[in-house]
């Protein structure tokens, strides 16, 4: 019957104490000791606790202290304040405040005739005691030098932490709590360690907490053959005298069996996963006891009702991970109660420790059966240990025969291993080699044997090879890839594992294996050379280029250089391929790329960026006249004839040039500045060297942000039309108009044609602009004509890219469905650069539309190649003479001559000719009098926005 209880809470508030007491109908006990464990410095907290138990149990003893921690119910907790209530049958507890004032010896005296007591009633102290450690010490000296014989057991509150008993809180001083009664049985504890017998069992299949087959077997059968069955038949009560460490995922747990089913299976009190090991262990009285009088065989559930332990401190934290795992296992089979102390202390000129632990019991059991108890208890244990000796020397002999087998093993995985294998001693000399490293490297075994590793890699490699094998040696597993050298000279790629070799914990060599991967490094290169360089020259690519750009621009900065960015680029080479073909202009390039590198100097890098286009950068003495220098003689080369296919081509080249710091600080502004610089080259003419200024990226900006407005125009409906009348010559009326965009900007103000259409035509823009000028101008002439304003034609400018489109023919048709026009009266407007861009495809495409019954005009005739070997082949209506010849037009002038010329043509080739341009009177004579047929200009009357035309037509009518 078991009578010393203690349950444990942690408490929340006013409530949840309350129902706690009720629940265990804890005011019903006869003897009751409670211990409060603050995790915190909180006072009033504290003095409410105490406040609330003196009113729920007034006839308890109450002490405490702030603590650490607590084990409770397996669980570690901190910084929560826990209440431990023991509930004594006859036995009872008695708490005495001793502070600097008090006279412990008299206070003593007094309670023990107070309650009757005897010094043998005495069956241990509690002491918890303040900070000043110098007065507890004392105290603690006069306890073991009058009461020597009864069991001490200390906790030490923080420094800053306070006392508590029963209704008092102090600062400094102890409380000491008396255990006393006839029937209560006090047994020390002290810190205890497990030694592990026999060689460990293989946990083969577990579920939870039960183990199923250990070894491929029943576990009863396993652990009746090292222990007997005696053993066996004991359990669970036999686990407590030699429990399991069990060892899994290199963590170590001591567990019970707590339970054997009729199948053989055993229950353990933790979890157990297959794979873990167990071994049998025991523990040394030596280390368990420290002096204490009892067999620790006895120490289980059976004997022990309340289990206190202390647990200190140490340089500001608990013990550790250890100490927990320590109180978890107690907790686990003895009903334990684990606090944290903030101080461990010793007395006496031995230092001798106090007890950390008291296990408590209340029973009526004799002494008789405890001994006999005892006695079944280590006759078990002896019986166990001696049927292990006996099957641990039959199991040695097993193990050796196994140990013969597996070196058998060994050798054929050593020899037949698909990877090269290889082991070393201390000194990196070859003590075994299997024979896939002879297939690889051509050395026979007794050629290798006693030589050095390091004879079998280049010099360069040999500092890094020593390092990985220094660290091995220590412990630490290395991989790394390196060349090794064969017999032959040949190198051969491996990745390579060097493993320590541990006998009897020291390490004696290394093991090694090594993976031949020279035909994946191959692989690896051949990809590194497609990713980072231009299969048709070899030269860097943008990615390798740039790469290396960084590292230079790193270097410069910090030593305070110049470099030179080169951007080249083949001019119009873009004809040579179109003229022999891509294989034939790769070829061509590849000729080009190799007499740029004869020209530049050793120290330079040059790459490809794809195509035609080249970029070098100068590193050493770099400043203008030598950059301007190696630049001359680049082109010099590129323009030299090349011999190919009995034929010799004329190329040439430009360059732009930027500098570092002066031009950009980095690899993005070095490189956009040397194309601007390029760009500038080109629209120059090419064959030339131009480098980067300031006023060429301020105009790039402008062209962004021109660029960007003009992607809006559309859009936000900025454009508009205006319309300049066409006169017949001969009758002097207007027979139509010329449709002329505007661009009214609300920051730019009117911008004119010849500032947005180029940019416009360069970024493609220019088909929907030039489809929305062709579809406004048709609707606006069809309204005309609906206002009755006569049979007016329009013409609508057509830009070369716009021509070039496979669509502009539904573009036309489409525009002509949508207004309602009919083709006769649209002229489209074509400049000669225009149609000779694809003659074929020009000549084409305006049949199209003159089966479509739409007119086409070649504007600015006579600015182009105006020749007729093409001229009388087009499918034309009209010419329109340029400008240029009409504005000096005068009879005595140069010019009235090509304009006759070109009117003479006109009707030779049955085209009507226009005039344009024209500002004076004796202009529209002379005109007359070449017979020319039609003319638009200044003098006639300036482009007019709708209304404006509207009012013309109607007084010139």
């Amino acid at each position: 019957m078991t009578m010393a209880i203690t349950i444990s809470c942690k408490y929340k508030d006013q409530s949840q104490l309350y129902t706690y007491i009720r629940n265990d109908r804890l005011q019903e006990s006869p003897s009751l000791l409670i211990q409060v464990y603050s995790g915190s410095l909180d006072r009033s907290e504290a003095q409410a606790i105490l406040k609330l138990l003196h009113t729920y149990l007034p006839q308890a003893k109450v002490v405490g202290c702030t603590s650490g921690g607590a084990m409770i119910d397996g669980e570690f907790i901190e910084k929560e304040t826990i209440l431990l209530f023991t509930m004594f049958n006859e036995a009872a507890a008695e708490a005495i405040l001793v502070d600097k004032h008090s006279i412990f010896k008299q206070t003593l005296a007094d309670m023990m005739k107070k309650q009757q007591m005897m010094q043998s009633d005495i069956k241990a102290f509690m002491v918890l005691a303040g900070p000043l450690e110098k007065e507890t010490k004392n105290l603690l000296e006069d306890l073991k030098e009058h009461y020597d014989h009864i069991p001490l057991f200390v906790g030490q509150a923080s420094k800053a932490g306070f006392l508590l008993c029963n209704q008092s809180i102090i600062d400094e001083g102890s409380v000491i709590i008396l255990l006393f009664g006839k029937n209560l049985t006090v047994t020390p504890i002290s810190q205890y360690e497990k030694k592990e017998l026999a060689t460990p069992f293989v946990v083969t299949k577990a579920r939870g907490q039960t183990i199923i087959e250990l070894n491929d077997e029943s576990p009863a059968n396993v652990i009746g053959r090292y222990l007997g069955k005696a053993f066996v038949k004991q359990i669970p009560h036999s686990s407590a005298a030699l429990p399991f460490i069990v060892h899994y995922n290199q963590i170590r747990t001591r567990a019970l069996i707590v339970k054997q089913y009729n199948n053989g299976s055993i229950k353990l009190n933790t979890t157990v996963q297959a794979g873990a090991r167990l071994s049998i262990s025991y523990s040394d009285s030596r280390d368990f006891f420290k002096g204490n009088s009892i067999e620790p065989d006895i120490l289980s559930a059976n004997d022990i009702e309340t289990m206190f332990l202390f647990y200190p401190y140490r340089n500001g934290q608990v013990l550790g991970h250890e100490a927990e795992k320590d109180l978890q296992f107690i907790s686990s089979h003895l009903p334990l109660t684990g606090l944290v102390s903030f101080g461990e202390l010793s007395i006496g000129q031995e230092e001798r420790r106090i007890c950390s632990g008291l296990g408590i019991t209340e029973s009526f059991t004799t002494p008789a059966e405890v001994n006999v108890a005892q006695l079944e208890q280590k006759n078990i244990k002896q019986e166990a240990l001696a049927h292990l000796v006996q099957v641990t020397n039959h199991k040695n002999k097993q193990l050796q025969e196994q140990l013969n087998k597996t070196c058998q093993y060994y050798h054929i995985l050593f020899k037949n291993n698909p990877d090269v294998v290889f082991t070393t001693d201390k000194q990196g000399t070859f003590t075994s080699i299997n024979p896939l490293f002879e297939l690889n490297t051509g050395y026979k075994e007794n050629e290798l044997l006693g030589q050095s590793v390091i004879n079998m890699v280049s010099k360069e490699v040999v500092p890094r090879l020593r390092m990985h094998f220094n660290h091995a040696l220590k412990g630490t597993e290395q991989i790394f890839h390196t060349e090794i050298i064969g017999k032959n000279g040949a190198k051969s790629y491996y990745e390579i594992k060097l493993v320590p070799i541990h006998i009897e914990g020291d390490i004696v060599g290394l093991y090694g294996m090594a993976k031949n991967l020279t035909e994946l490094k191959i692989i690896e290169n051949k990809l590194t050379e497609l990713s980072y360089y231009d299969h048709l020259t070899g030269l860097p690519n943008k990615t390798k280029f740039t790469e290396q750009l960084n590292i230079l621009i790193k270097r410069s900065r910090k030593n305070q250089q110049k470099l030179a960015l080169l951007s080249i680029d083949i001019d119009r080479f873009k004809i040579i391929n179109e003229s022999i073909g891509h294989y034939f202009g790769d070829r061509i390039l590849k000729q080009l790329s190799e007499k740029i590198e004869k020209k530049i100097p050793p120290e330079s890098y040059l790459g490809n960026f794809g195509g035609d286009n080249f970029t070098l950068i100068l590193s050493q003495s770099v400043n203008v006249d030598e950059v301007m220098k190696i630049a001359q003689s680049i082109l010099a080369a590129i323009a030299e004839p090349i011999q190919f296919n009995q034929q010799e081509f004329y190329v040439t080249a430009s360059v732009g040039v930027s500098l570092f710091p002066d031009d950009g600080n980095d690899r993005y502004h070095l490189l956009k500045n040397a194309d601007i610089a390029l760009n500038s080259s080109k629209q120059l003419g090419g064959n030339r060297t131009t480098f980067f200024s300031d006023e060429m990226n301020q105009h790039i900006i402008q062209r962004v942000e021109m660029e960007g407005y003009l992607r809006k125009a559309i859009k936000h409906k900025q454009f508009s039309l205006h319309y300049q009348p066409l006169i017949d010559l001969e009758s002097g009326k207007i027979f139509g108009s010329e449709a002329l965009i505007r661009w009214n900007h609300p920051k730019l103000g009117l911008v004119t044609p010849s500032r947005f259409i180029p940019l416009a035509e360069e970024t493609g823009l220019i088909n929907e602009i030039g489809k929305w000028v062709l579809n406004t101008a048709c609707s606006q002439n069809k309204q005309w004509q609906r206002l009755g304003l006569g049979d007016l034609v329009i013409s609508v400018n057509v830009a070369a890219y716009q021509f070039q489109q496979p669509e502009f023919l539904s573009i036309v048709e489409e525009a002509l469905l949508r207004s309602g026009l009919e083709a006769k009266y649209l002229t489209l407007e074509l400049t000669e650069s225009t149609m000779l861009q694809n003659i074929e495809y020009s000549i084409e495409v305006m049949n199209s539309l003159r089966k479509m019954g739409v007119k086409v005009s070649i504007d600015d005739f006579g600015t182009g190649y105006s020749s007729l070997s093409y001229l009388k082949d087009l499918p034309i209506n009209t010419l329109k003479i340029d400008r240029s010849f009409i504005n000096n037009l005068k009879v005595d002038t140069s010019d009235i001559a090509i304009v006759k010329a070109i009117i003479t043509m006109g009707h030779g080739l049955r085209v009507k000719v226009l005039a344009e341009g024209v500002e004076t009177r004796e202009q529209i004579e002379l005109l007359k009098q070449l017979k020319c047929h039609y003319a638009q200009g200044y003098y006639i009357q300036k482009p007019l926005n709708i209304l404006d035309f509207e009012k013309g037509i109607r007084e010139s009518s």
